[in-house]
Order: structure tokens, then C-alpha cells, then sequence
């Protein structure tokens, strides 16, 4: 059986979507709610996991604080604090480790982005 997760973290249509999404080298597994690069796990939270899901699902489109919160955490109130960029920076500390330090960016206007080429986002998965 399964049941939906009560964190509230994962909209209940991400439930039913894809198992993966990837992101250059990087995939994420649903199952797992973990990424890895090769076979390397980055033990990522249940947030971290969100956040990178949530950039995952359209690499290069740029989400501010206050969408990341509302779309990949469902929490739609803006937080007296930004923990959003702390959760960048822990994920960036775990990509910069796996070896994809400039996989997540952030431009000047404080939005933060996957940063892949055009289409680089579904190399791993096109033969499947």
C-alpha cells in the first residue's frame, strides 16, 4: 500500500509523476528522495531534496525564495527568514563535493536556477 508522506513537502501530483528527474550528471530519485552523481549518494534532507526536485523539473527557470517555498515546501507565507538560501547553500556544499559545484546558481536578483545547456537535462533518460 502506499500512503502519502504527511511532511507536505511533495505536492500530491509529484507522487504520481516521474521517478526521476536529472540534471546534468545529477539524478534524483523519488523513491529514494535522495540524489546521486554515478553511484555516489548525496544524502540530501527532505528539504534539500524538494528544492532540488522543484529546479529539476525545468532547469534554467529562475524561482525566487517565495516560489520555491510555495512550490517545492507548499508553504505560502513568507518566512520572516530566508532559509531557502541557507538550504542552497547546504545543496551547493553537497553538489561542490560530488563534483558539480556550479550546478545550482543564483543570478542577481536572488533567484536561483539549475544552470545546464538546452536539452542536457534529458540525456540520461532518452534511450529509456
Amino acid at each position: 500500500m502506499t500512503a502519502q508522506l504527511p511532511s507536505g513537502y511533495f505536492p500530491e501530483v509529484a507522487l504520481t509523476g516521474p521517478r526521476f528527474h536529472a540534471a546534468g550528471d545529477l539524478t534524483l530519485d523519488m523513491f529514494h528522495h535522495d540524489g546521486r552523481v554515478d553511484a555516489e549518494w548525496l544524502g540530501l534532507t527532505v528539504q534539500e531534496f524538494a528544492l532540488l526536485w522543484r529546479l529539476a523539473a525545468e532547469p534554467g527557470e529562475r524561482l525566487t525564495g517565495a516560489q520555491l517555498r510555495a512550490e517545492a515546501w507548499c508553504i505560502a507565507f513568507d518566512a520572516p527568514c530566508d532559509g531557502i538560501a541557507a538550504h542552497v547553500a547546504q545543496v551547493r556544499a553537497k553538489l561542490t563535493a560530488a563534483g558539480l559545484a556550479q550546478l545550482v546558481r543564483s543570478d542577481a536578483e536572488g533567484c536561483h536556477f539549475i544552470d545546464l545547456p538546452p536539452g542536457d537535462h534529458l540525456a540520461p533518460f532518452a534511450a529509456a
